[in-house]
């Protein structure tokens, strides 16, 4: 028979045989006797379906079929499933809802099989839901709306039985969440109104009682790890949270690691929960800094605890006194500060950014504290020269240094006069350099590297070109030995060696007029020659402030070489000619300033090594003092080092770093105007402490003084109206 001789299918007709098929379905799923689907009814069944939707109209029954299908199931729901559970209650309703979803899923799968040709076409072209669709949303508007809150309230039942100790089955307990998350198909909605709220509600509730009862009996270790083992997620009153903040501060002070640890996964699924934990452990770091800041000053006072005492001992065994190491215990102690809270940032607070804040703005409060009058900037400058000069206090290996080196350049980020610290450190740099100090030119330049990276080129621009210098200074006395090689006539005379230095990478140094001896005279000469003939577009500026000499001193016992400085040596250099000169003889022969002239003769006649003999015999030196050198002098050593008395440089390089902020402030006012023209005072104010808090934190009167004297230099003017007002004139 041909397709259009097929005979018309009824509705009536079709849809019993279909009931058939149905029937048969559901006594399977209710487990009665009924032999499975053969194959050949299957296809049947689908074949029926496809007849009666591709039949011409009147007769094409998709529409009514579609119908037919949704209500199949809630027929089926009606009679069988809603009985059923209506009958049973708690933990028996839920283990028949656990069996009744699976069955029902089962249901959908063979129908939707049976009638997919539905699926194909007519519903598809009229974008209707799907039969899969159709199926499970029978269940849900039928059986879920109506057993939702029975089902969460025995969930929740089991769960607080649990709680207490009590053996509950968890698979029956998963599979009645599954059913709320799949019945969202796909979404977590119904999970999360349905269920979640409730049982986060309850939890509280729960927890809350408890915890009353922990805090009360338990030590707050004990009373966080049970916590974290009854897996609490829940937001804690008010009274509690306050008792657990007051842990927060002896699990710190404890140093409980791992209680730590428990109490971050604790409050950080509470809402802003974590926020007072750090503020908590920014005030506790906060603490402990300002701490070491006080001891380091009762140092210095000469009020040291003994354990502070134990400390400078350990580190410098030889030094007498406090002052010589107290920044290598303050600092190293400082970073081991830094150690142990950033370990607990990385381990107990999972690295989070809010607790990376809280360490940094604690370090930012004592690290920019004053200790005995030195400023960190200073310490920190101070510590780096003893790590990295030879004969420092401490005795590193490379690799210790290398780690040392780093984590003062992370303590430098608190610091806010980063300027401040740089003269210093290159006010030390520059002596470990000249006087060939350094113990290690890889680890100065290590150092210059770390530097560059945290804080930018421009901050270690000079101290690169004095390390370059130094470079360029050994090639350039190679040269001049080959020119005294090849002109005999350019005989200085002695052993002479030259450091030519690039003026704007260095510190300043105080020059003047000294007279040099007619044996130094010769040396300058030479070298001006030598110097002339690579280049005449440069000047030289001798620094005899900086210079070193070696002289023999010929002494009754025996001769002694004596290392001094170019002041010192040209002063001795003055007795080959007299026996006996007064301070005013030498003064005018050398042509030195009293206080360089005090600091020379006060080291040769009234320090260690007395080379000179004073009258009057006393420990300073005055205008009306007679000197006479002393051929009696003698030492075991047959080379000893003449120092100088050392000078506080800290008030010139303050003094240098002052007049550099004011270019600062100046160039960054202008830069500010010249792309704004016109601009409010305060905001002016602001954008310049924004852009130059960088290097230092600029004072606002120092600010407004700047602004004051761009005025009178016409870079800036008032505005005629409003005096806050300020314009940038071209």
């Amino acid at each position: 028979m041909t397709m259009n001789q097929r005979k018309i299918i009824e509705l009536e007709e079709g849809w019993d045989f279909m009931q058939n098929g149905i029937t048969k379905l559901k006594r399977i799923l209710e487990g009665l006797p009924e032999p499975q689907f053969s194959s050949e009814e299957y296809m049947m069944l689908y074949t029926t379906i496809y007849n009666m939707c591709t039949q011409k109209p009147p007769n094409d029954y998709s529409q009514q079929l579609y119908e037919k299908y949704k209500e199949a199931f809630e027929e089926y729901i009606s009679s069988s499933v809603l009985p059923s559970l209506r009958e049973k209650h708690d933990e028996f309703m839920l283990r028949e809802l656990v069996k009744r979803w699976p069955n029902h899923k089962v249901m959908v799968r063979w129908l939707s099989r049976f009638f997919h040709y539905l699926d194909r076409y007519f519903i598809a072209r009229r974008s209707l839901p799907a039969l899969n669709e159709v199926g499970l949303t029978c269940f849900r508007d039928q059986v879920y709306q109506e057993l939702k809150g029975k089902v969460r309230d025995a969930v929740i039942a089991l769960i607080d039985q649990e709680r207490e100790g009590e053996q509950i089955d968890r698979a029956l307990l998963k599979n009645v969440l599954d059913l709320f998350v799949e019945i969202g198909m796909g979404q977590m909605v119904d999970y999360e109104n349905d269920f979640e709220d409730d049982m986060l509600k309850d939890s509280a509730s729960y927890y809350s009682r408890k915890a009353s009862n922990w805090i009360v009996e338990d030590s707050c270790p004990d009373y966080m790890l049970k916590k974290v083992q009854n897996e609490l997620l829940v937001v804690y009153s008010t009274q509690l949270l306050e008792k657990e903040h007051s842990g927060c501060r002896v699990l710190l002070r404890d140093d409980k690691v791992e209680d730590l640890s428990r109490m971050y996964r604790l409050f950080h699924k509470i809402p802003k929960g974590l926020e007072p934990i750090a503020n908590i452990f920014k005030q506790h770091i906060t603490a402990e800094g300002t701490a070491l800041v006080q001891q380091a000053e009762d140092v210095a006072g000469n009020k040291v605890s003994i354990r502070y005492s134990e400390m400078l001992t350990s580190i410098a065994p030889q030094a007498e006194s406090a002052v010589g190491s107290l920044e290598q215990v303050f600092v190293r102690k400082v970073i081991e500060l830094h150690d142990k809270y950033m370990a607990y940032v990385n381990d107990c607070f999972a690295n989070h950014s809010l607790f990376h804040k809280a360490l940094k703005e604690a370090f930012e409060v004592f690290c920019n504290k004053n200790v005995s009058g030195c400023s960190s900037a200073e310490l920190l400058a101070s510590f780096c020269d003893n790590i990295l000069k030879k004969g420092g206090v401490e005795k590193l290996s490379d690799e210790a240094i290398e780690d040392t080196l780093d984590k003062v350049v992370k303590l430098l980020a608190y610091i806010s006069d980063k300027d401040l610290f740089a003269e210093f450190y290159r006010k030390k740099l520059s002596r470990r350099l000249l006087f060939d100090k350094s113990a290690n030119d890889d680890h100065e330049r290590l150092i210059l590297t770390k530097l560059k990276q945290q804080c930018g080129g421009q901050f270690t621009s000079k101290m690169e070109g004095m390390v370059t210098d130094l470079t360029l200074a050994k090639e350039n006395q190679n040269h001049f030995e080959e020119y005294l090689g090849k002109n005999p006539n350019a005989n200085p005379g002695i052993d002479l060696t030259v450091t030519v230095l690039t003026t704007g990478f260095w510190p300043s140094y105080k020059s003047s007029d000294l007279s040099l001896p007619v044996e130094m005279v010769k040396c300058v000469e030479v070298f001006k020659e030598f110097y002339q003939t690579k280049t005449k577009h440069r000047r030289l500026s001798w620094i005899y402030s900086l210079g070193t000499c070696n002289i023999n001193g010929k002494f009754e016992q025996k001769t002694i070489e004596l290392i001094v400085g170019t002041y010192q040596a040209a002063a001795l250099l003055l007795f080959n000619a007299s026996d006996r000169l007064s301070y005013s003889d030498i003064k005018t022969q050398l042509n030195l300033a009293d206080d360089d002239l005090v600091r020379l003769l006060q080291s040769l006649s009234c320090a260690k090594y007395k080379i000179l003999t004073k009258e009057p015999n006393s420990r300073t030196v005055t205008p009306s003092d007679f000197f006479e050198f002393n051929p009696k002098f003698t030492d075991r050593m047959r080379r000893i080092r003449i120092p100088l008395p050392p000078v506080d440089e800290r008030k010139r390089v303050v003094e240098d770093v002052d007049k550099d902020r004011r270019y600062a402030i100046d160039a960054s006012i202008v830069r500010i105007m010249k792309s704004r023209k016109v601009l409010g005072h305060q905001q002016l104010v602001m954008e310049c402490v924004e852009q130059l808090s960088r290097m230092f934190k600029p004072d606002f009167k120092a600010i407004k003084k700047r602004i004051e004297d761009l005025i009178t230099r016409d870079y800036l003017e008032r505005d005629k109206d409003n005096p806050n007002l300020f314009r940038y004139l071209a």
